[in-house]
């Protein structure tokens, strides 16, 4: 009983954070400006990081632990590669 309460806990949470994905996905696309994109993709990174979790937990896998660690680093560098480029001036250089 607890089992199945705990799985439908993990696919619950795992939703929420899909639809909150989503909405992230449609701010990164519309934008105002490229800040606003930048703190999209780094909110991207970090829900596909507690998606991949979430899915690890449930699923007892260690491989998919690994692909959360390598999310949450290729997140980061791409996030740090976005703020350089803005600090060097951006698009308009």
């Amino acid at each position: 009983m607890t089992d199945q309460f705990f799985d439908l806990w993990l696919s619950g949470l795992m939703t929420l954070l899909a639809i909150s994905l989503s909405i992230c996905f449609i701010r990164l696309l519309r934008g105002p400006d490229v800040p606003n994109r930048t703190v999209a993709f780094d909110l991207i990174a970090v829900h596909a990081v507690g998606i991949f979790a979430l899915f690890a937990v449930q699923r007892s896998s260690e491989v998919l632990l690994e692909g959360a660690i390598i999310t949450a680093v290729l997140g980061f560098l791409g996030t740090v590669m976005l703020g350089r480029f803005l600090e060097r001036g951006g698009p308009n250089r």
